[in-house]
């Protein structure tokens, strides 16, 4: 069962803010515009979210930590766009293309979660090699890569035309 005071239940509650926050963050993006009040607490929870999955016991190089060290050089990257560099010239892109593909990558990994936990689902994909599982994964897939070349456009384009 979820103990939300252990150490699962607070590195599952980094990762469900991250996601709700990004939502905000990424609306933002799509409509042109950072969403301050959101995009920090989106950022340090995406980070930390990453940051403690490496605090589970494990033996070798598993596929979670190759994710999270993908998603944790992408919020570096965003966080350097965004505070670093300001958003200022071709950083503006990178801030939102960075920080859509971060936001992939957690409900990429809530919808694997998802697929372990929920006992339905697991019941339809038992090893996460089966169809429901790869249609379930390819849909978040395309859903992002639209969103993320969208954000990108119009974050940017927003910007060349202020």
């Amino acid at each position: 069962m979820f103990d939300p005071t252990s150490f699962v239940g607070f590195h599952t509650w980094l990762s469900i803010i991250a996601i709700l926050t990004g939502i905000p963050v990424a609306s933002g993006l799509l409509k042109g515009h950072t969403v301050p009040r959101w995009t920090g607490v989106y950022l340090a929870t995406a980070f930390a979210t990453s940051a403690t999955g490496y605090g589970f016991p494990f033996t070798g190089v598993l596929p979670s930590h190759i994710v999270g060290a993908i998603s944790l050089v992408l919020l570096i990257v965003a966080g350097f766009a965004l505070y670093g560099r300001g958003l200022a010239d071709g950083w503006r892109r990178i801030y939102a293309i960075t920080a859509m593909l971060a936001l992939y990558l957690l409900v990429f990994v809530a919808v694997a979660q998802a697929f372990l936990k929920v006992p339905a689902l697991r019941a339809l994909a038992p090893t996460q090699g089966e169809p429901p599982f790869a249609i379930a994964q390819g849909v978040v897939l395309v859903v992002f890569a639209v969103l993320t070349w969208l954000a990108s456009r119009r974050f940017t384009s927003v910007h060349a035309a202020a």
